[in-house]
This record gives C-alpha cells, sequence and structure tokens, in this order.
C-alpha cells in the first residue's frame, strides 16, 4: 500500500488539522483527541482506526481528512487492504457466524478461541481442516432437510474434480426455504420490495407463512398438468415477487427452472427453450407488442406443444 506521502500518527501535529479548514481550536481539539487514541491503543492499527472513524471523523469532514488518518493509521500495516470499517464484538455476536461462534468456538478451537472477530481467521482455518465436522454443525444449524441424507460431507473421487460433496443426498432447496428455526417463525417477514414504477408507495412486505401459501399454490397447479418430475418449466418474465413465488414453486414441484432474460426476443427465446427442451412456460402480460410477438412465437412449430402460462401484471 503506497501511504509515502502520509504522515503516521504519531508526527502529526495541529497545524496539520488546520490545512482543512478548521480553526485553532478545532484543530487542537482534534489533535488532542487523536493523541488520547494513540495513548489508549497504540499500534494496534485496527483497533486504532476503528476509535479514530467513530470518536473524531464524520461525514461532513473533507474526505482528504479521512484520507489523511486512515493512511497514517496503516502506514506500517502489513497488508495491502487494511480494514476500513471494523465492527464492534456485539454487532459481530448477532452475525450467523458470530452466533456459532459463540455458541461452539470453545468446543471446536479450545483455549484459543476468544472472540467472533479476534478467532474468525482460526474458525475459517479450522473449517478448511475439519470439512466433516464443520459442514455438519452448519447444516444442523441451518435445519436442511434431506429427503436422503448423504453418505458423508465430503468424498474423494477420480471422476470429479475437486471431488464429491453430500455424495447421495436427496433434497429440496425449496421446501428448506421454509424450515424454520429459533431464530425465525412463519410470522417474519420473508420478502420485502416495491413494485416497478411505485417508488412513492410504501414497500412491500410477505411473511413466511403468506410466502409458503403462494408457492404451495402454483406448484399444486404446475402438478395438474401432469409433467414427468424433473421436466424443465421456463420462466420468461420481470424479476417481480410473481416470478419469485413461480420460480419457488417450480422447484417445489420437482422441476428445473429455466430461467429467460425478459429483455430477449423470441430468436432468443427459441434457443433456450429448445436446448432445454422445457414443456411449460411461464410469462407476464405487460406490452401488447411484447405479448404477440411471444405468442406468434410459441404458436409456431420451433416448439413442440409448450404449455403456455400466462400472469397478468396488476
Amino acid at each position: 500500500m503506497s501511504t509515502a506521502h502520509y504522515k503516521i500518527l504519531d508526527r502529526l501535529t495541529s497545524e496539520d488539522f488546520s490545512t482543512f479548514g478548521f480553526s485553532s481550536d478545532e484543530s487542537h481539539s482534534i489533535y488532542k483527541e487523536l493523541t488520547a487514541i494513540l495513548e489508549e491503543h497504540g499500534a494496534s492499527a485496527p483497533e486504532t482506526w476503528r476509535e479514530i472513524s467513530s470518536r473524531i471523523l464524520t461525514p461532513d469532514q473533507p474526505f482528504t481528512l479521512h484520507q489523511m488518518l486512515f493512511y497514517g493509521c496503516y502506514a506500517d500495516y502489513p497488508s495491502d487492504t487494511p480494514p476500513a470499517w471494523i465492527p464492534n464484538i456485539e454487532d459481530a455476536a448477532m452475525t450467523n457466524v458470530g452466533c456459532i461462534l459463540e455458541k461452539h468456538g470453545k468446543d471446536l478451537l479450545g483455549l484459543s478461541y476468544k472472540d467472533p472477530i479476534s478467532s474468525f481467521s482460526d474458525f475459517q482455518k479450522y473449517s478448511a481442516s475439519h470439512p466433516e465436522v464443520y459442514w455438519k454443525l452448519i447444516l444442523n444449524e441451518l435445519k436442511i432437510s434431506f429427503h436422503v441424507p448423504p453418505a458423508c460431507i465430503f468424498r474423494e473421487h477420480i471422476s470429479y474434480l475437486g471431488g464429491q460433496w453430500l455424495p447421495e443426498a436427496v433434497l429440496n432447496a425449496a421446501e428448506n426455504c421454509f424450515c424454520l428455526n429459533g431464530r425465525r417463525d412463519q410470522d417474519d417477514i420473508a420478502v420485502i420490495w416495491r413494485d416497478e414504477g411505485y417508488d412513492n408507495l410504501p414497500l412491500n412486505r410477505m411473511t413466511f407463512k403468506e410466502l409458503h401459501e403462494q408457492i404451495s399454490l402454483v406448484a399444486n397447479a404446475i402438478e395438474t398438468l401432469s409433467l414427468n418430475k424433473g421436466s424443465a418449466i421456463a420462466i420468461y418474465m420481470p424479476m417481480t415477487v410473481t416470478s419469485v413465488v413461480i420460480y419457488l414453486a417450480i422447484v417445489l414441484a420437482g422441476y428445473v427452472v429455466i430461467s429467460i432474460a425478459d429483455s430477449f426476443a423470441p430468436d432468443e427465446i427459441a434457443v433456450r427453450l429448445k436446448i432445454s427442451n422445457a414443456k411449460a412456460i411461464f410469462t407476464q402480460f405487460i406490452q401488447p407488442t411484447v405479448d404477440s410477438l411471444f405468442q406468434n412465437y410459441l404458436l409456431s412449430s420451433q416448439v413442440e406443444n409448450p404449455h403456455f402460462l400466462g400472469c397478468r401484471n396488476k
């Protein structure tokens, strides 16, 4: 990291701060606070920077001041990418990995475990060297449900570069979206969105219960098509909450999703439908011209007897 033209922090004076437009009193106050931080934390660059960013710097101050203190703090840092933001212990403990470390850190790392921040690198190394232990723990924490459990977590295999993960396991990813655990229940919010063109309206929200009900409704409708399990079903529509429901419903019902960008022209759609051999297509009527082009394409002989499932835009 090139910091040659920045002074290290203990060489700064109050005059250095006056160059940013601060009064003499303001410059002295900043310098006094910086001195106190250095006395408390010394050369511990990340901790020093955390204190500087919370006790001295504000968004309305010149960015060049932020740069001077940042690069001065990390002048001798061993990495080219020093951390600009560092969570506190309380926030770190509330993250997914923080919760796991608080619960299992001492069992996994022994007496070397300190806290979710200090021990994160050790935990990462442990996860790489003990995949069986680590992934069993993660799958259990996530409440992942298998139709058929894996024979093991990882298996070396000459035919698979990088080996096999969860060999022989069978699961439904959409089902697992609704596996409730101690950190969420059916009344928690699952999706937050705002419809295009309605920027001034409040955000829309859907709970896990409501999402599950809508997905189940679509999945049951798909079953009435009597398609073979594993058949491909395409989605050609904008990224709306309806398309999310349809995507998960296709997976929940045991079929393969073929996502087609709504910007594609009929010929581009044709290529993807031919390659995937899609047996049904979900789309959304938005513009008469687009609808006409798409329906004319479907009526052509390029796709053999597809099920055309249209969704009206609200």
